[in-house]
């Protein structure tokens, strides 16, 4: 199942470490 823009938009701003963050492992593993 993709999830839409705006569903992953939510997702990283939930787990990033810092303003823009989308590649740390935290948001990483919540995307999965």
């Amino acid at each position: 199942m993709a999830l839409s823009a705006s569903e992953k938009a939510a997702i990283v701003s939930e787990y990033q470490q810092a303003a823009g963050d989308t590649g740390s492992p935290e948001v990483q593993v919540a995307l999965l």
